[in-house]
């Protein structure tokens, strides 16, 4: 559905939404980063071929997006955590969807349903029933269903084991990502009212490496604990109500990829010699692509899922900073973000911490490293080098025989030695790698390459094992280094 007809003129950007905007110069050199005048920028529809806007100024041509479908999407990301949580369920009242145990203020206690506890909504008078309040008598059922699950056994395996059919596993597997849901929440919201400043995290990585499937996921992890605070896939597990077959930031619904597989011949990566050679390379398959803010668009194959219906990245991964944002507490006077070389990363961290980045409050930083790099050691001799289309400020050390490059995205020239001392994205690149190895059986498995629905559950699950239970070399769990929780987490506690 078209926004509006007027819009085919271009002589307007695509509409806000809530008063957002994301389309604009995104060149933080550039007079015109952040200014959403349409008289400032080059606009056109008609050639599919070409940006469809250009900044008169610096000569960028950063892709458009839909408002709308970005706060579409990041609704439902923040749907889909609630997801099973206690909470108004009145689609007219303004808490609707407000989960009890972060919005305390919004309920009251009123009596019990059995063993479970009863609440009703201060706006609207409904009442409803925590699901989870009450003792979980299938506890010692779903410890042995994880042990297996955690020691590489099959579902196959499990089902014989535990005398249960196919089905009935993956129910248990719902109801503990449910229950790991609910834990997580607890946690994330202490975390959001710190008001001490972060190091965040950043990666972005195929759901299943091996699959082509299309699925993406993106966590973001508090660098220096550990501790995943957020984690997204672009993909639903329910069909969209419609679909369109180019990206057209004019109109809504346009996020959603039509279902249909897409086979691109193209060349196996070359691979670089050295670190700078290596960067390079990415900002020239970057620009090679379509969309620069989306890694579909370019060379590649994209087997659709048979079920469910994959969302297009950029609109994800700007949910997911949106999600963010409203998690941390926005009295934190600044913090930073570590990512891989990535322009749909670098892109939605500026637009979504806009305001952050004018205050110069934020400090969005690309890091690559090679593996030979040992972090934390100071740098002495660094070497600047400008690279790429957008002649990005690169900073390169050497330590050893391991080497190490940051890029300031806010622009910031100050402090290149204490960035390459502490920045580092390892935090969110080894829990995916870890996931990846931990579920291999189920991740790789030929049948599964096309239905990653029955993962999301385990995204779920294993966020909170690694939260609340993993302990790193020194006993403590990310939780307990946030200063979140006194003492490791035991599957039991975490299935009560």
């Amino acid at each position: 559905m078209t926004l509006s007809s007027t819009l085919t003129t271009l002589d307007q950007l695509p509409p806000a939404c809530d008063n957002i905007q994301f389309n604009y110069c995104k060149t933080v050199a550039c007079v015109n980063f952040s200014r959403t005048d349409p008289q400032l920028y080059v606009l056109q529809n008609s050639n599919l071929q070409r940006p469809v806007l250009i900044c008169r100024e610096c000569g960028a041509f950063p892709p458009v997006l839909s408002n709308h479908d970005v706060i579409a999407e990041k609704q439902r990301l923040t749907l889909e955590q609630n997801s099973g949580l206690a909470a108004c369920s009145n689609d007219t009242c303004p808490y609707n969807g407000f989960p009890v145990l972060t919005y305390r203020q919004f309920y009251h206690a009123f009596g019990f349903s059995g063993e479970r506890q009863r609440y009703r909504c201060k706006a609207c008078q409904h009442t409803f029933v925590d699901p989870w309040s009450n003792s979980n008598n299938k506890h010692q059922l779903q410890q042995k269903l994880l042990a297996y699950l955690f020691t590489g056994h099959t579902v196959r395996e499990i089902c014989r084991r535990l005398a249960m059919n196919p089905k009935t596993f993956y129910d248990q597997l719902n109801n503990i990502a449910a229950r790991c849901r609910r834990q997580l929440t607890i946690f994330d919201a202490r975390l959001g009212k710190q008001s001490h400043s972060h190091h965040l995290a950043t990666d972005f990585t195929p759901l299943q490496p091996n699959s082509n499937n299309g699925v993406l996921w993106i966590a973001t992890a508090e660098a220096d604990s550990g501790y995943v605070i957020s984690q997204h896939v672009n993909y639903q597990t329910q069909a969209a109500a419609s679909y369109v077959d180019h990206h057209d930031a004019y109109q809504v619904d346009t996020r959603f990829i039509a279902p249909h597989s897409y086979h691109h011949p193209h060349d196996q990566p070359t691979t670089s010699q050295g670190l700078l050679a290596h960067i390079d390379a990415t900002y020239r398959q970057i620009l090679a692509r379509k969309n620069m803010e989306n890694p579909l668009s370019g060379e590649v194959t994209i087997n659709y899922p048979t079920k469910g219906c994959l969302i297009r990245p950029q609109y994800t991964v700007y949910g997911h900073f949106l999600y963010l944002r409203e998690l941390l507490n926005p009295s934190i006077a600044s913090f930073a973000v570590f990512m891989p070389q990535e322009t749909l990363l670098r892109s939605a961290c500026l637009s979504v911490f806009i305001d952050r980045i004018n205050n110069h409050t934020i400090d969005p930083l690309y890091v690559v490293e090679d593996n030979n790099w040992q972090h934390g050691q100071q740098v002495a001799k660094i070497d600047i080098v400008l690279m790429g289309w957008w002649r990005d400020r690169w900073a390169f050390s050497r330590n050893n025989s391991g080497n190490k490059g940051i890029c300031h995205l806010g622009g910031n020239k100050k402090q290149q030695q204490h960035w390459l001392t502490i920045a580092t994205h390892q935090a969110a690149t080894v829990y995916q790698q870890r996931f990846h190895d931990q579920f291999s059986h189920m991740v790789n498995e030929p049948r599964r390459k096309l239905r990653p629905a029955s993962l999301l559950p385990l995204l779920d699950i294993y966020r909170a094992w690694h939260n609340l239970c993993h302990q790193n070399k020194a006993g403590l769990t990310p939780a307990q280094a946030l200063g979140l929780m006194s003492s490791p987490m035991t599957l039991e506690q975490l299935l009560q």
